[in-house]
């Protein structure tokens, strides 16, 4: 081998072993859950047929399936919709130059807990605390909130709000420390001549904050975007997609397909459908990075 050719091969070589980890356990998983949609059920047929789409047509006629998918809307809009808002008032509180650097050192360590605990700490946490004889309907009968003890994560009426409370909570670090480093990041200077011009405050966060921030606000949502999209352990381990079905989210109907009806077909199906709403955002997301640069 000449010198050239493997001056060009050594940066590969080191690339090999990582790539070879990729292909075994993201790329290969990706094709067998494919190929497992085309057929019919897999797994717990020895011999399954295969049937192409037909899997992905009764998918989509599955009202379940629909329900799991207008359910999985409201969790991630009013999510990422909560998570900007709560990122950003806190990322302006930490910004500001009236709280000394002691000051914000310790509401940024506070404010940044919730995305330091992993997803099962959540969840029991959030499920002692909304439990009917837990802290929150301690305070609601002691302040007469409310005539009686509310069953947050058992009533079909407010289970849902309350696992989307919970995701809000555990999300809006990520936001808050993002946008802080934006914010830190803007030239003071624009906001000088932003005051020369006869701007107030809230000209100079509509005409300077936003727009300086806009990329990493775009990130941002569409990063939120597919990881709540996909969020199941939070969900699984407060109400397990009930009570009857109303917290189920494609993610549990899926995990609910494959490993409680044991129809793998169409829990793949169903993860295939999934993977296309996230690559679909992620080409967007790589596109808006390029755009950027």
């Amino acid at each position: 081998m000449n010198a050239k050719l493997k001056k060009k091969l050594t940066p590969y070589g080191y690339l090999l072993p990582t790539i070879i980890l990729m292909m075994i356990l993201l790329v290969i998983p990706i094709v067998m859950v494919i190929d497992y949609s085309l057929y019919d059920n897999v797994i717990a047929n020895k011999n399954p047929v295969f049937v192409g789409l037909s899997n992905y047509a009764a998918v989509l006629k599955d009202s379940a399936f629909w329900t799991a998918v207008g359910h999985t809307l409201f969790f991630v809009i009013v999510s990422i919709a909560a998570h900007m808002i709560i990122g950003m008032v806190f990322a302006l509180i930490l910004n500001t130059r009236y709280l000394s650097t002691r000051t914000k050192g310790i509401f940024r360590a506070i404010y940044a807990l919730p995305w330091m605990f992993t997803a099962s700490v959540i969840a029991i946490t959030w499920r002692m605390l909304l439990d009917p004889n837990g802290v929150l309907n301690y305070f609601i009968l002691l302040f007469h909130l409310s005539p009686e003890k509310v069953t947050f994560l058992a009533s079909r009426d407010i289970a849902l709000q309350s696992v989307t409370l919970i995701n809000i909570w555990s999300g809006y670090p990520f936001y808050m420390i993002s946008i802080l480093a934006g914010l830190q990041g803007i030239s003071p200077d624009l906001y000088e001549a932003a005051a020369l011009d006869g701007a107030d405050a809230v000209h100079s966060f509509t005409g300077v904050t936003i727009p300086q921030l806009r990329p990493i606000l775009i990130s941002l949502i569409m990063l939120d975007f597919v990881w709540t999209l996909q969020q199941f352990a939070l969900i699984w381990m407060t109400t397990g997609g009930g009570p009857v079905n109303a917290t189920e989210t494609v993610s549990t109907w899926i995990y609910k397909q494959g490993f409680t009806k044991f129809q793998y077909s169409m829990a793949s199906t169903g993860a295939v459908i999934l993977l296309i709403v996230c690559t679909i955002i992620g080409i967007f997301y790589v596109r808006h990075q390029k755009a950027e640069e």
